[in-house]
């Protein structure tokens, strides 16, 4: 009887035959009952897009209709399948190829109103307001301009607006895109100069040093760094500042950001950087990498949780919590660490700037050497370089202050104020109550001349220590605070002698008994003799390496 294509439904009208109606009282003849219902109906079994697949058997053949998907229940089971309509404007039979038309809006106005000009197009019409157009209002006899110029006005404003805010965000997105080709230029810019290419070369040459060794792009490590937010400042020195970071992989590491050097000294970095890559000793803090994007190049540490040697030996309340056997072992570390980088490792590498501050401490108080900044790399066939002076104030050796010939001796120097620090728990300059500030070095040597030494030793040391531990021990520093660089011991030598102590002390010792007054000879059965060597250090020392010359050479050479 009647079909509504888009709501799905079909008019049905059934006539039975064998059935019949008889009304007694009414004057008219057998009637066929009649049975008038409505069916909902879907194309089955297949979703929109499933069908869509098949264009034979696809029913929205005409190309202004759209597939819906439908379910129905039918008696507890559900059925699911699609149905047809023609699109917005268009009107008909979606399942004839031509069955979709065109509705003129415009011929309905009471429908699609329009106070204007309506000009029909195809799925849509456009309608242009009159500017006379007046309308006669029902409550009055007077006549109003009808509110077309406001709406129009509306419109065009906030088109106007909206046009404005696109403009706005439109030059915002191409100002962020054109700096961020920028930061890229300027970021490839810089990592050519510091041979970006070069140091890529030299770590992917080898999968060791590959695997152990990353070159990082910026973004990751700003990211690490949230942007090298002073919150994360480890602490600053004379090479840079250095920053706690969390990488992408969750590994929390120690990033030093360089201060501005020449560019004579970037080749310099990229060796040294490939040198360290190298490096793999449980007693040297692991280079991770580097970032070759910025100006001046990024390395990234591994993270030592328990601060330098330094904070825990120059504590403010003066009593360090270290006790004689541990900095026995940390000295120990730090000696088999710099006798690796002097001799184990493929070219000697020379550290520079050995002091307490750049000897690191676990959460096992294992000793690790830190901060290359100042290193310089020597083949293992020379001796020493010539080098602009370069050090930290009270570790600096006088023979390389005089000469500008770096040797490893230079190290062994500063290694032996370091061992000095474990022995006194002074700092390399300290101060005496009612005198100026003492260098520890000099004033322990004009202790040994004046046979007072066991005065500067720090009391727990001399409670927890042997006599024989201690007397090795100094002897060792004088050793190493030798003037003459080629009369210091090489570094496997002095770790050699440390490791002896250690295994002396697991097999017990006897302790100082306080109270004594004087230890009359110190090691007088030893082939070394005091007396001369500082007769020696301090005749030349009082020529070259006065206090007030390296007061002077820091203030004018500062770290």
């Amino acid at each position: 009887m009647n079909m509504l294509l888009e709501e799905g439904k079909l008019e049905v009208k059934i006539k039975n035959d064998r059935y019949f109606l008889y009304l007694p009282y009414e004057d008219q003849s057998f009637n066929g009952l009649e049975v008038q219902f409505i069916l909902n109906w879907i194309i089955t079994y297949q979703s929109c897009k499933d069908a869509e697949k098949n264009f034979t058997t696809f029913a929205c053949v005409n190309p202004h209709s759209s597939c819906n998907d439908k379910k129905f229940n039918n008696n507890g089971k559900e059925l699911s399948g699609y149905r047809c309509e023609c699109n917005d404007g268009y009107e008909g039979n979606s399942y004839l190829r031509n069955g979709c038309t065109d509705i003129d809006e415009c011929s309905f106005p009471e429908k699609y109103v329009c106070y204007g000009t309506c000009t029909n197009t195809m799925g849509s019409y456009s309608c242009i307001p009159d500017k006379k157009q007046i309308v006669l209002l029902e409550t009055g006899s007077y006549m109003k301009l009808k509110l077309d110029w406001y709406c129009a006005g509306v419109i065009i404003g906030v088109s106007n607006g909206v046009g404005l805010l696109l403009l706005s965000t439109s030059l915002i997105i191409l100002r962020r895109k054109w700096k961020k080709r920028k930061q890229k230029r300027i970021r490839e810019k810089h990592f050519r100069q510091n041979h970006g290419l070069l140091l890529q070369q030299l770590i992917s040459s080898r999968e060791d040093i590959a695997e152990r060794t990353k070159i990082f792009p910026l973004e990751e490590i700003e990211k690490a760094t949230n942007n090298f937010d002073e919150t994360r400042v480890l602490g600053r020195g004379g090479h840079g500042t250095v920053y706690k970071g969390i990488l992408s992989d969750q590994r929390v590491v120690a990033i030093k950001k360089s201060k501005i050097v020449k560019k004579s000294e970037i080749d310099q970095f990229v060796n040294e950087v490939a040198i360290l890559s190298q490096i793999n000793h449980r007693n040297v803090v692991k280079l991770f990498g580097c970032c070759l994007e910025t100006e001046v190049p990024l390395l990234i540490y591994e993270f030592i949780s328990n601060g330098a040697l330094s904070d825990h030996l120059h504590t403010s309340d003066g009593s360090s919590a270290l006790s004689w056997e541990t900095r026995l072992r940390i000295a120990a570390e730090t000696a088999g660490a710099l006798a690796y980088l002097h001799s184990a490792a493929s070219i000697s590498i020379l550290h520079r700037d050995v002091k307490s501050s750049n000897i690191l401490l676990d959460d096992h108080f294992t000793a690790k050497v830190s901060d290359f900044g100042a290193s310089r790399f020597i083949p293992l066939d020379q001796t020493h370089i010539v080098t602009g002076i370069q050090g930290t104030f009270g570790y600096l050796d006088p023979e390389y202050y005089q000469t500008s010939q770096l040797t490893e001796k230079s190290d062994v120097y500063s290694f032996g104020v370091i061992l000095l620090e474990l022995l006194t728990g002074k700092k390399p300059i300290f101060s005496i109550e009612h005198e100026n500030k003492q260098n520890l070095s000099m004033y322990f040597l004009q202790a040994l001349k004046e046979k007072c030494y066991f005065d500067l030793v720090e009391d727990r040391v001399m409670k927890e220590g042997t006599k024989q531990e201690l007397m090795e021990v100094i002897q060792l520093v004088a050793m190493c605070l030798k003037f003459k660089g080629s009369e210091r011991p090489p570094m496997k030598e002095v770790e050699y002698k440390l490791q002896s102590l250690r295994r002396i002390r697991k097999n017990g010792g006897r302790h100082i008994a306080e109270g004594n007054e004087e230890i009359e000879c110190l090691l007088s059965d030893s082939s070394y003799t005091f007396s001369d060597s500082v007769d020696q250090t301090t005749e030349g020392t009082s020529r070259i390496y006065s206090l007030e010359k390296e007061f002077m050479w820091s203030h004018y050479n500062p770290r």
